[in-house]
């Protein structure tokens, strides 16, 4: 199967939001927030905790997005509106990003579209982060940028990187599905969400999915967000840490590829089932973290999953939901999705004040994977009760 132009424009904007992803949620202001709270007396231990609550905000919205967006031309519309507000644009505008999978790949294509745009978001963030290591090992160029301006420098190349590559999706992505137009979008929305609420139940395999959902992929974008609060309670420096993060995205760039061909030669299903696993390993793993050594280990087990199972995850819900109402669905998507910034790292941030010990707080995200695991073993194969949505 080859991929076309249109396809092409929605993968490059994950390549776009990659230098926001890799450079302020997980490198640098993370390490910028520490630092600031160490200098206000802040113990390591609630410093994490903070972030872990920080990182709670900033998605809530994200169904009420999702409806607002269904309407004629209005994808594109709020995508260029959105990807401007940092952490709220990011999050909405990866909602309004999604949700275009259903526009530019029929259901055979999806697992390919989606784990190439993943696999090309890593490789993008790669490059826009070793212009940022350029930075951090040269001392700020020579001393020209102290260690705030060196955090400062980051947020530009981010800003950089999503303007110039995600103006082909801007620009030119075509909207093929929508609901009928209305006089009062807004108002509307409030009326199709609440009727969304009230008939989910019907949709059984996609409630299902997102209960799974829902609790895996809250331990994924947990151990995103906190991986490197945790290296620095351990002990790592600030530079190591970044050449932790470069090498996993790395590796997140072919296995995100190796994902799609899995579930081509497997199933969608399959290839899912082996991400979870593998970060059941990941978070049992975490407690025996004490060298740098186990540190590597354990980031290079998370590059190789990473990726695959959010892409994959990402084009079996697409596969499922009705197609003119893509970006409600996907609103309810993100909002459970992201919903790690408001559970996972609560729960890690608790187990972290309580036992005073990173580690364990990792470990305590193995009961997320497992109830996801178990609730998704349950669901049939796509192509089965798939169409059998009322």
């Amino acid at each position: 199967m080859r991929i076309n132009k249109q396809q092409w424009q929605w993968i490059f904007y994950d390549w776009a939001n990659s230098g926001y992803g890799i450079l302020v949620v997980t490198a640098v202001l993370p390490v910028y927030f520490k630092a600031v709270a160490q200098q206000a007396g802040v113990s390591a231990a609630d410093s994490t905790a903070y972030w872990g609550y920080a990182n709670s905000f900033g998605t809530l919205l994200a169904p009420l997005l999702g409806v607002l967006a269904d309407y004629p031309n209005a994808k594109r519309r709020w995508l260029l509106f959105m990807y401007v507000l940092s952490i709220i644009g990011y999050s909405g505008g990866n909602l309004f990003y999604d949700s275009f999978l259903t526009d530019v790949a029929p259901n055979g294509q999806m697992d390919l579209v989606s784990s190439t745009g993943y696999g090309m978001g890593y490789l993008g963030g790669v490059i826009a982060f070793i212009v940022f290591l350029g930075a951090q090992l040269t001392h700020g160029f020579n001393d020209l940028l102290s260690a705030y301006g060196i955090a400062k420098f980051s947020f530009m190349i981010a800003a950089v990187w999503w303007v110039i590559f995600g103006w082909p999706l801007l620009a030119y992505g075509q909207q093929h599905y929508s609901v009928v137009a209305v006089r009062h979008p807004l108002r509307d929305s409030f009326r199709r969400l609440n009727q969304t609420f009230r008939h989910i139940r019907h949709y059984r395999q996609i409630t299902w999915f997102l209960v799974a959902y829902f609790f895996y992929i809250d331990g994924v974008d947990t151990i995103f967000t906190m991986a490197t609060a945790i290296g620095k309670d351990m002990g790592v420096e600030t530079t190591m840490l970044m050449m932790v993060l470069l090498v996993v995205q790395l590796i997140a760039f072919p296995f995100s590829l190796f994902y799609g061909w899995l579930a081509r030669r497997t199933s969608n299903r399959a290839a899912i089932l082996v991400g979870i696993i593998v970060y059941v390993i990941i978070c049992l793993d975490a407690l025996r973290l004490t060298t740098l050594t186990d540190f590597w280990i354990l980031a290079i087990l998370v590059g190789t999953s990473q990726g695959g199972l959010q892409a994959l995850s990402r084009s079996y819900f697409g596969q499922l939901i009705p197609k003119d109402s893509s970006s409600e669905f996907f609103g309810f998507y993100n909002i459970l999705g992201k919903f790690s910034a408001i559970m996972g790292p609560v729960i890690v941030g608790l187990v972290n004040q309580w036992t005073e010990k990173s580690t364990i707080g990792a470990a305590s995200l193995s009961v997320l994977f497992t109830i996801g695991l178990v609730i998704f073993l349950l669901l049939p194969r796509l192509g089965g009760d798939a169409d059998d949505q009322d």
